[in-house]
């Protein structure tokens, strides 16, 4: 690992740590997210008073810079998953299995109060308590199977939702109709994986 990169890690899980800190504390407003994209802006809000580790994952990853160069890679419709209930999403993050910081805790719907309505921002994950900033998606369309007690899960737990779009969804849309055929080892993400990834240039927060 590079002096560089070290540094931006550690400095993320400063932010990460000062992101839980201040959950607690009253805002006027929740912070929003510009995720720079080579097809447009997406721009979300995300209530990191209400979901304040999965939030502040993803906040953390904004403020140190590591979306810079991720991408859109996964489209969800249909016509391609293989999961039950069938559901619609974007999937967005870091390439790879590259976690620059450790996952977090899991913030079921329950939990929170928030859910996977369109438009919403969400932690991927695979057991409960894997997930991060590293890997996120946008929901099309409503998506309750994807809350506490859906039926997506096995365990009944559901994603940790995190925030909503709040302009952009076009650009969302625009991705998700994007072709996807690019090659994969895992059957079930045959027909998901974007032809071309849309670049993220960069994530940063509105002043």
């Amino acid at each position: 690992m590079t002096v560089r990169r070290w540094l931006r890690r550690a400095g993320a899980v400063a932010l990460l740590a000062g992101v839980g800190a201040c959950a607690g504390q009253a805002q006027d407003a929740p912070p929003r997210v510009v995720l720079e994209t080579a097809m447009g802006d997406i721009t979300v809000e995300v209530y990191a008073d209400r979901a304040p580790a999965s939030a502040g994952s993803f906040l953390a990853f904004v403020d140190a810079g590591l979306y810079e160069g991720a991408t859109f890679y996964r489209t969800v419709r249909r016509d391609n998953d293989r999961g039950a209930p069938v559901i619609e999403v974007i999937q967005g993050g870091l390439a790879g299995d590259e976690e620059p910081l450790p996952p977090v805790p899991h913030e079921s719907t329950q939990d929170t109060g928030l859910r996977h309505t369109d438009g919403a921002l969400s932690l991927a994950r695979a057991a409960p308590g894997s997930a991060s900033g590293a890997a996120f998606f946008i929901c099309v369309g409503d998506q309750p199977a994807l809350d506490f007690g859906g039926a997506r899960n096995a365990d009944g737990l559901g994603f940790a939702a995190i925030g909503r779009v709040v302009d952009g969804m076009d650009v969302v849309r625009a991705i998700h109709a994007q072709p996807a055929d690019a090659p994969t080892d895992f059957a079930y993400f045959e027909g998901q994986l974007l032809t071309e990834p849309v670049r993220i240039i960069g994530a940063r927060r509105l002043k």
